[in-house]
């Protein structure tokens, strides 16, 4: 594998630990919606240990997939930094209850994150793509179940 890919992977990784660690953080901090954030926080885990098998078995034909990769290393190194960033300043300043809602839809559209889903989306095309669909299961739609979680709730999307 070269260099470039590995990085980019790597990155996509850690992607989906920090969010994993955003939805724990709203976890602990919420009780009343404690499994909710359980739940995302492990799917989360789920999606990186999907993409770290990915990356074990790129040596193989057809390789890892094309549809799971970010055009750039930079849109992560920049999600990344964000999502530290936004966990640090939780820690220090706790959002509302609603607000972690629709910071959790905004979370879903960083790079790597929308990218997943986009592909999850997606008709088959490859092999290993329908090892991923097949071991990712129902661990998708993030963004709409946290709208449909919010709707049931009574919670207030953000315009």
């Amino acid at each position: 594998m070269d260099e470039k890919l590995s990085k980019l992977i790597d990155e996509l990784i850690k992607v989906e630990l920090n969010v994993a660690k955003i939805y724990m953080f709203f976890s602990d901090t919420f009780s009343e919606d404690s499994d909710f954030w359980w739940q995302l926080a492990l799917e989360e885990k789920d999606h990186a240990g999907l993409i770290k098998s990915g990356k074990g078995t790129s040596t193989m034909k057809p390789g890892f997939p094309d549809e799971l990769l970010v055009p750039s290393v930079e849109m992560l190194y920049k999600a990344n930094n964000k999502l530290i960033s936004m966990l640090k300043e939780y820690r220090k300043k706790l959002p509302s209850r609603e607000k972690t809602f629709n910071i959790a839809l905004n979370i879903e559209h960083l790079a790597g994150e929308h990218h997943f889903q986009l592909a999850m989306a997606k008709p088959l095309t490859s092999t290993i793509m329908e090892v991923f669909h097949k071991l990712n299961k129902d661990n998708k739609d993030h963004a709409d179940r946290i709208r449909t979680y919010m709707s049931d709730k009574g919670i207030e999307a953000d315009s």
